[in-house]
């Protein structure tokens, strides 16, 4: 058995069963080791955004790592966006980079750079194997890292990945519980505030917004009358029919903090107090002021459900929450006509089916959904974490593979698909039932509104085309790689498409010209 066989081996025995790849000649004896060590599913991907990007996904839905297969330094930084999204999901993942041998390196090839720098922006563990002996160590440690929440990055030199593994198997790595204490004093603090008699806000995040995560919310707000609010862009969402109603809080600085001045007491649990996307003259970085009471509980995703739970204990929350301060099925009404993004939202809203996975990435389009998904019926949302685009139509694959009964939805802006739109190459290789909602508006929308909030609104020439996507023809870019593909511009015609695309199996893509 070679290192690299061992390396595959030892992910397998931990529960790692997925490799999304896009090798090269550094990675050859990785790649022959996913042949030779059987219990790993190969899933190639043509650019490395859609791979990690894709693991992200599937990290999301399955509550485990997969493994990235990347080649050396630029294939990392190719897939380094969607790395920043997962971290900032909190993904763990496995990222396997193959080096030049170590005999080679000293010679500056072409491709040599320093991959650690960049792997250390995005990674909570990485390192470069240094011997041919340390290399089962080191993948022992990788993979610890990732079972227990992380971004883990390795980095093996081809010679070191061929030679023959020399050390013992007999320690493998283990997932750890969840080792941080909750601190009692924080609980108290937040009981205290929720009963002190001001108007609460509760900000979830993380594991905060799983199913027992809301329905211990909704606990809380049967005891206080506190209201519930998630991140803008949240990791994972368990939203519909069933659980308690919950509230966006808004992109826009001014919009969130009128959302929340109303509050006098705000609690963060499982996320940090709200801050703007961009810094922006004139208006502050946080959307909470100085006159509000806050306390922020960030705990590690396997303990915030606890924290939560501690919370409704000290409180003597009822164990129960009556159904009927739960959301009830209230799909909007499909509306008809000529399409616009609020009327998508509402048909989206209005059909996607029971347990669907959708994946929104349709920025300035997907504003009018958020206000609908309290009465759908039960499914799961996953946004852009970490606001680097091109996270959807990868993420949504991952999404796809971690859950195959599922139907999933990657509800898309088109500037943001174009990042990574090899993922429709994939989905169709892997027959995966993704709908790809395209909200062809082409053009950048969200820059025109940050152009016009810089002062800019009457942009000149040079400005127009750096926001005007025009020419792109999505039926054909989705045909060429093998997806099912429509246009539709009405309302009526919307309908038709997306019940079509549900009730067959594999990919489709519905550009939604707007």
């Amino acid at each position: 058995m070679n290192n690299a066989e061992f390396i595959i081996k030892s992910a397998v025995r931990s529960g790692i069963d997925v490799c999304f790849s896009n090798p090269g000649t550094t990675e050859m004896p990785l790649v022959n080791a996913l042949d030779t060590v059987p219990g790993v599913r190969g899933v190639l991907g043509l650019f490395e955004g859609v791979c990690t990007g894709a693991a992200d996904g599937y990290a999301r839905m399955a509550g485990k790592p997969a493994m990235t297969l990347l080649h050396l330094g630029p294939g990392f930084g190719n897939g380094i966006a969607n790395l920043h999204n997962a971290r900032r999901a909190k993904s763990p993942m496995l990222n396997l980079v193959g080096e030049h041998a170590s005999w080679h390196l000293p010679y500056d090839p072409l491709l040599a750079m320093d991959i650690e720098a960049l792997a250390g922006s995005v990674s909570a563990w990485h390192r470069t194997v240094k011997t041919a002996e340390t290399m089962g160590r080191d993948i022992k440690e990788a993979i610890a890292s990732a079972l227990n929440g992380k971004i883990a990055t390795l980095i093996a030199p081809n010679d070191f990945q061929m030679a023959a593994f020399t050390g013992t198997e007999d320690r493998e790595p283990e997932q750890l519980n969840d080792a941080s204490e909750m601190d009692s004093m924080k609980i108290d603090q937040a009981a205290a505030m929720l009963t002190r008699g001001k108007r609460s806000a509760l900000i979830l995040g993380g594991q905060a917004l799983s199913e027992k995560g809301l329905m211990i919310a909704a606990r809380l707000r049967s005891k206080t009358s506190c209201d519930l609010f998630y991140d803008t862009f949240p990791a994972r969402l368990e939203q519909g029919e069933g659980l308690p109603d919950i509230h966006r809080i808004p992109y826009l600085p001014e919009m969130a903090m009128e959302v929340l001045k109303p509050y006098e007491s705000i609690l963060c649990i499982g996320t940090r107090v709200p801050v703007a996307f961009f810094g922006y003259p004139g208006l502050p970085s946080l959307f909470i002021s100085e006159s509000q009471d806050r306390l922020v509980i960030e705990q590690s995703n396997a303990g915030i459900v606890a924290v939560l739970s501690g919370i409704a204990d000290v409180l003597n929350a009822p164990a129960f929450v009556n159904a009927a301060s739960l959301s009830e099925l209230n799909r909007p009404v499909i509306p008809t006509g000529k399409l616009d993004g609020a009327k998508a939202c509402a048909v989206l809203a209005a059909l996607q089916p029971e347990n669907a996975i959708v994946v929104e990435e349709a920025i300035t389009n997907s504003l009018a959904y958020h206000g609908h998904i309290n009465g759908c019926p039960r499914f799961t949302l996953m946004s852009l974490t970490g606001g680097s685009i091109g996270q959807g139509p990868a993420s949504a694959t991952g999404a796809a593979i971690a859950c195959p009964g599922r139907p999933v939805i990657d509800f898309q802006a088109d500037g943001s698909a174009m990042y990574t739109i090899q993922s429709l190459w994939t989905q169709a290789r892997e027959n995966l039932n993704v709908t790809t909602l395209i909200c062809s508006n082409r053009s950048y929308d969200i820059l025109k509104l940050e152009m016009a909030r810089s002062g800019n609104l009457t942009p000149g020439a040079n400005a127009i085309r750096m926001t005007d996507l025009a020419g792109i023809n999505w039926v054909k870019l989705g045909e060429a790689q093998g997806v099912s593909s429509v246009a539709v511009n009405t309302c009526e015609a919307m309908v038709k498409a997306l019940e079509q695309s549900l009730a067959e199996d594999g990919p489709h893509l519905i550009e939604l010209v707007l």
